[in-house]
């Protein structure tokens, strides 16, 4: 009976009302997912182990109830409640006492994903349809990728919004009154994780879809690289138009191959490589389009140069490549080529990736504090070879050796902080003997970054960068990578004092990608 109903709750307009649904979790996505439930009428029961203090006010006033209390069991409220339903937040993984139960009992079992898209017809576009869903994931880039592909469609004149795991739930941009021709929607594994459950009638089915990267990351969730794997390439089922994969990435092509999508879609590979007849790429310093064009086999779209990136700050190789995977992205829904450079010169990064903070006495101090596992790491080190390394942190389960060998080595200096120095510590010791390693043994937030900016300036000399990219999480020492980030800048500009400070202008760009011959 439950399997049967849930079978017609594929739109807005279905019968939600008196559905037993418990919601795990109240962070945004878990309020977002009962404020939905509520408004649908449905029968809520948010379960979790700590509530913000805003959300258990709101909670009644929506029609929701709460409970709070250790989670290492099932609650017998939950159980009690028998839920037909349930919807949990990201950070419950799979191995959690009650998604274990959850799959065990009749319910089934969704994230907040699956329900976005089967109520995602609330509000409809001119031609009567729902937004065309354009989903992105990776290791790597996601955030920056979700962002320059919005701001790709929105100068193409689309209503169009970054949202999911960027920070604004997709339940609340599909209920948003004013509607959208497209999402963009930013997933990390975990959500994908649970997408990858789903047995509904009509499953998600984006129109455009990439996986920009893969490389070891939150293995601690997942349990092993090959689950994170198979959790990513999820990413890609059903898809109607474009899969869109890293040519430089084998995972992301295999990916592809094995992927049921809708009979049409095309492969389209990026990377900084000479293009193939539906691919995007670079030749001759200028990024170009062979994909969207009718005369592919023999013609190319001009996308934007490298040399203009560069008066952009964008022109790291790493960008480079997020820039053409956004394209692609905007380009299989039609956005013109004009468009794309226009939104490009009106680009910017977010703060904490590869952000100059400072120059000063020739020193260039940079913040990626984003670069929160090896993959991150690499590409920060790969656009400015020989820095002063600040690195270390949460590992999250990943060894590091491999990027110290293949990266740290070229560093003029490791600065090492964290709660898992040894590791990095024992990595140079065994992969870069001859890079010089300094321990900063503060474990007081406050005292941490002044600590690594003091060593740095005794480090560095007139030329030098001093390059902030932990290739690690940040939350045995700061609240996140952001301010993380934002005791570094703090630090420097103490140390160096105000009157030298955010001296962007004068900067050299980070390395370029390398033109194609």
């Amino acid at each position: 009976m439950t399997a049967a109903r849930l079978d017609t709750l594929t739109s807005w307009h279905a019968d939600w009302k008196g559905l037993r649904v418990a919601v795990l979790g109240l962070s945004v996505t878990g309020f977002s997912v009962a404020d939905t439930l509520a408004e649908l009428g449905a029968d809520v029961l948010v379960v979790t182990e700590t509530a913000d203090e805003e959300y258990a006010r709101l909670l009644p006033v929506i029609g929701a109830r709460l409970w709070t209390g250790p989670l290492d069991a099932v609650p017998d409220e939950l159980s009690d409640f028998a839920p037909e339903v349930v919807i949990a937040s990201p950070g419950f993984a799979p191995r959690h006492p009650l998604i274990v139960w959850a799959q065990d009992s009749d319910a089934a079992l969704w994230g907040d994903i699956e329900l976005a898209w089967r109520v995602r017809d609330k509000v409809l576009r001119a031609d009567g349809m729902p937004a065309d869903w354009i989903l992105i994931t990776g290791t790597n880039g996601k955030t920056t990728t979700t962002r320059l592909a919005a701001t790709m469609l929105v100068s193409g004149g689309l209503r169009a919004a970054p949202v999911g795991n960027i920070g604004t739930p997709v339940l609340d941009a599909v209920r948003d009154p004013s509607g959208f021709d497209a999402l963009v929607v930013e997933l990390s594994s975990h959500q994908l994780w649970y997408l990858g459950l789903q047995q509904g009638p009509e499953p998600v089915s984006p129109h455009a879809a990439v996986c920009l990267n893969l490389a070891d990351d939150h293995l601690e969730w997942h349990g092993s690289f090959e689950e994170y794997r198979a959790a990513k390439a999820h990413v890609y089922d059903l898809t109607r138009v474009a899969c869109v994969y890293n040519k430089s990435d084998a995972a992301t092509l295999a990916m592809v191959e094995d992927a049921d999508v809708v009979e049409g879609a095309r492969a389209i590979g990026f990377d900084l490589g000479v293009p193939g007849p539906s691919d995007l790429g670079v030749v001759d310093g200028i990024l170009v389009d062979r994909a969207f064009l009718d005369d592919r086999r023999t013609s190319a779209l001009e996308l934007t140069t490298v040399a203009e990136l560069a008066e952009l700050g964008l022109a790291a190789p790493h960008m480079a490549a997020n820039i053409l995977a956004a394209a692609a992205l905007a380009r299989s829904l039609e956005v013109p080529v004009a468009a794309i450079r226009e939104a490009l010169r009106g680009f910017r990064l977010d703060p904490h990736r590869i952000e100059v903070v400072a120059r000063h006495a020739g020193i260039t101090w940079v913040d990626d504090s984003k670069a929160t596992n090896p993959h991150a790491a690499a590409s920060s080190l790969q656009a400015y070879p020989g820095a002063v390394w600040i690195v270390g942190g949460l590992l999250k389960g990943v060894d590091i050796s491999d990027l110290v060998s293949s990266r740290g080595a070229s560093a003029k200096a490791a600065i090492v902080i964290g709660a898992d120095r040894e590791a990095v510590v024992v990595a140079f010791a065994r992969h870069a003997p001859g890079v010089p390693v300094f321990e900063v043994h503060a474990v007081e937030t406050e005292e941490v970054m002044a600590q690594v900016v003091e060593l740095a300036v005794g480090i560095a000399r007139d030329g030098d960068v001093v390059l902030l990219a932990p290739a690690a999480a940040s939350f045995d020492q700061f609240a996140s990578y952001a301010d993380r980030g934002r005791r570094f800048a703090a630090a420097v500009m103490e140390r160096i004092g105000t009157g030298a400070g955010h001296q962007h202008d004068d900067v050299p760009p980070a390395g370029t990608p390398d033109s194609a011959s």
